[in-house]
């Protein structure tokens, strides 16, 4: 599962790349002020997100990565830190948020799986994307606004959270980390049907990025600052 990623890139670049999305009648809003370049993306860290505005236009807001964890897994806890990643569509505690209005793109650079190779360090990171020139793609994603306690400092607080979809990997990715992987995007006839289409057309998306377009850009560090 992928609980580390980047994302390099300004605002300006993402409304470009989504560009070919919009269509003649809908609008772009930018909400997230001054985007930073983040090098290491960990769960309940803020980062982008794309997702439907109030006014059936595209949004790009901040969410913090990681969206509720079912209840069963919360018994006994005082906090709820999110699930970053989703694989069993199937499940009733996700089921509910498939439709179109809790459907996100989530903007990346690269994203890291844990190394489970013979002989390598315990947890240690191995980064892929698309090129070594680690150009934007992004994520099927899934967001909501919800109240809970992230952390006990902060007590229950209301904010908007996102997760994304896993799949199982590609040849690439299961050289390194065979258990799954996450689902990539990469062309705007695919962003839009994850953002728009029906429920049962949206999750055929899910499913693994074709071999040979991802290679390994970083192995061994925590922070993707190539």
């Amino acid at each position: 599962m992928c609980n580390l990623y980047s994302q390099t890139k300004g605002q300006d670049a993402i409304r470009q790349l989504f560009d070919p999305v919009l269509a003649a009648n809908e609008t772009w809003k930018d909400s997230v002020g001054n985007l930073e370049t983040q090098s290491k993306i960990w769960p309940d860290m803020q980062a982008p997100i794309i997702r439907r505005s109030s006014d059936n236009g595209w949004e790009l807001v901040r969410a913090r990565w990681g969206m509720p964890t079912p209840e069963k897994f919360l018994i006994g806890k005082k906090t709820d830190k999110g699930v970053t990643n989703i694989r069993n569509t199937n499940s009733f505690h996700w089921k509910r948020w498939l439709t179109p209005d809790h459907r996100c793109l989530v903007p990346f650079t690269s994203f890291s799986e844990i190394d489970m190779r013979a002989n390598t360090a315990k947890n240690s990171p191995v980064w892929f994307a698309l090129s070594a020139e680690e150009p934007l793609a992004f994520f099927a994603g899934l967001r909501v606004e919800w109240r809970s306690v992230r952390k006990l400092k902060e007590g229950m607080i209301k904010t908007e959270l996102f997760g994304f979809l896993t799949c199982k990997p590609n040849t690439e990715v299961a050289s390194v980390h065979p258990k799954a992987m996450p689902v990539v995007l990469t062309k705007p006839e695919e962003w839009r049907r994850w953002l728009t289409a029906s429920i049962p057309d949206a999750l055929q998306l899910q499913r693994p990025l074709r071999d040979g377009l991802l290679q390994i850009v970083a192995d061994g560090t925590k922070s993707d600052a190539t």
